[in-house]
């Protein structure tokens, strides 16, 4: 795999290109507090101000209460990261030597994570503030604290105020300024220094208007509903790989009730594969379901039972599915790549503390052949006030969502149409500019209308339609939909592959854009996927080959995965 040069507009928005000094950054400005801050260190990752800040939208209302208690993650950057980008070209190469001759996870920290002299300074510098060290992580990568408002503030040269959010009736806080550490070891960044954007799921439920779109459904569930089966059959068949010998991961900011995934099948009638799910809960998280999206302490896990549904209906020979739980983006992925226990990862939540640092997480995950798919989105073509990280970063897979018709319950595929509400496109102000992989040709054309200089969404689609079940607190819902669905249907059928690959020999599935738009621009590509040429999310049409509302299409499951693994 390999980036243009121009990769993330200079390697993100707001990040700096090299270690700044605070005198210079805060030289004239901010207050006396910043002023006596000679010789900090910035980080390497600006941002921590939301631009509803900056541009005046939010309006500050008061100082945050000092003696309120903050959670953060001390972010340290990779060392030797143009090598680890050498690397990871050579692992999806497939005329290279190393073509995915994975790293292990103590490989990857030895080679390209912080030195323990560096981390330990950290943890120190952080003891010395007042600030509790919650966690550390074997990989060097973050280091956990809490601390009191006052002593975030004196840390880290800021003023925690809260301010008017410009679209919900709340407060969120934030800092008045970017951080600033009288640290002597660089940072990339520090999570969980406001709360603008709260996590959410791209699980939507139906509104009135759609009771007649599902009509159509031929699902064996309830009103027709497809059940993980219906899918299974439709994009793989009945063929024999079920996704034995392998671990899949789900990332969730919330818990679920175990009881509501027995529910599920009770209710809607699909078989229970039994694949056992292990909750990991991340940096102290009690596990409880709550609802994060809304900040109520009433349980809402339909998101997460259809996860674990559908990754279980779509490979129901899982070994196990690990179900990481977390209150930070950045503890939740750290783990699962410092785990290094599953092969393929499925997320379906946007929004929270998801960020630019996460990128060198993601690049863990590529150089340990861990694939991460994510749903994109559910509110049709991207604008700025209807995305939210981390969709359109492109060291992910991103998974669109159409509306799927099958030769009745349990059927073959029989065709396939872009769902209206499937998020795609690009913004300049998401960061990244456009990687190599959507620079080969064929790829952007007048036809698609995608960006030449964006990072373009999303990759690929599946069925995620208004027309599927899920169960949540105690009840059953049908006419359920969202990109929520497409992931982690997509994150079984890399499970499958895996198999596979590992019969025969070869390295797991890893990164998986740069084969799907090696795919996508060859002479096989029908053979692979469902083009799918009709339908819009508003903004972009689905056409002949890669789209902004569909991607590439969706797998044609037999030959997509037997391409995969026989990519060498």
């Amino acid at each position: 795999m390999h980036f243009s040069s121009g990769n993330k507009l200079s390697r993100f928005k707001h990040t700096l290109p090299a270690l700044l000094i605070a005198g210079a950054l805060a030289m004239g400005t901010q207050s006396s507090q910043a002023s006596a801050t000679h010789g900090a260190f910035s980080l390497l990752t600006q941002g921590h101000v939301p631009a509803v800040i900056h541009s005046g939208q939010a309006v500050s209302a008061k100082v945050l209460e000092t003696n309120k208690q903050l959670k953060l993650g001390l972010v340290l950057p990779l060392r030797n990261e143009s090598e680890l980008d050498s690397l990871i070209a050579q692992l999806y190469d497939p005329s290279s030597s190393l073509y995915h001759h994975y790293l292990s996870s103590k490989e990857f920290t030895t080679r390209f994570e912080p030195s323990q002299a560096d981390y330990d300074k950290v943890v120190a510098w952080a003891k010395a503030n007042h600030l509790t060290v919650t966690a550390t992580t074997a990989n060097r990568h973050i280091v956990d604290v809490q601390g009191s408002v006052n002593d975030v503030n004196r840390a880290l040269h800021v003023t925690m105020r809260q301010y008017q959010h410009p679209t919900e009736n709340r407060l969120f806080f934030a800092p008045d300024r970017e951080p600033t550490l009288d640290l002597g070891v660089q940072l990339l960044h520090v999570n969980g220094l406001d709360n603008y954007v709260r996590p959410f799921t791209h699980m939507r439920r139906h509104p009135a208007s759609a009771q007649a779109v599902i009509a159509h459904a031929s699902g064996s569930g309830p009103s027709g509903n497809y059940l993980p089966s219906d899918i299974r059959a439709a994009y793989y068949g009945s063929g024999s790989l079920t996704g034995a010998g392998q671990t899949a991961a789900i990332f969730s900011y919330d818990g679920y009730q175990s009881s509501d995934l027995s529910g599920y099948y009770s209710a809607t009638g699909a078989s229970d594969p039994g694949v056992p799910v292990n909750n990991v809960l991340v940096n102290g998280f009690n596990g409880a379901c709550t609802n994060p999206s809304t900040g109520s302490s009433s349980c809402s896990d339909g998101e997460q039972i259809l996860d674990i549904a559908n990754l279980a209906g779509m490979a129901p020979g899982l070994t196990q599915i690990l179900f990481y739980e977390g209150s930070s983006a950045g503890d939740i992925l750290n783990q699962m790549a410092s785990d290094d226990t599953a092969s393929v990862i499925s997320s379906s939540w946007g929004g929270g503390d998801f960020g630019s640092s996460d990128d060198s997480i993601y690049k863990q995950f590529q150089a340990q052949g861990q694939t991460f798919v994510n749903a994109s989105g559910d509110a049709g073509s991207y604008t700025t006030s209807n995305w939210a990280a981390p969709s359109l970063d492109p060291y992910i897979t991103d998974v669109g969502a159409t509306d799927l018709t099958t030769n009745g319950a349990g059927g073959s595929w029989a065709s396939e149409t872009a769902w209206a509400d499937s998020s795609g496109g690009y913004l300049s102000s998401a960061g990244y500019a456009i990687p190599s992989y959507q620079q080969l040709s064929g790829v952007i054309n007048s036809t698609n209308k995608g960006s030449t200089q964006y990072r373009n969404d999303p990759d690929i689609a599946l069925e995620g339609n208004f027309d599927n079940p899920t169960y949540s607190n105690g009840q059953l819902e049908t006419g359920v939909g969202g990109t929520s669905y497409a992931a982690p249907r997509l994150a079984g059928v890399i499970a499958l592959a895996n198999q596979q690959a590992a019969a025969n020999g070869v390295g797991n599935i890893g990164f998986l854009n740069t084969a799907l738009y090696n795919f996508g621009v060859g002479s096989n590509y029908h053979s692979y996927f469902h083009d799918i040429t009709s339908g819009s999310n508003g903004g972009f049409k689905a056409v002949a080959g890669f789209d902004l509302v569909t991607g590439w299409g969706s797998p044609i499951g037999p030959a997509f995965i037997s391409a995969l693994v026989g990519t060498k």
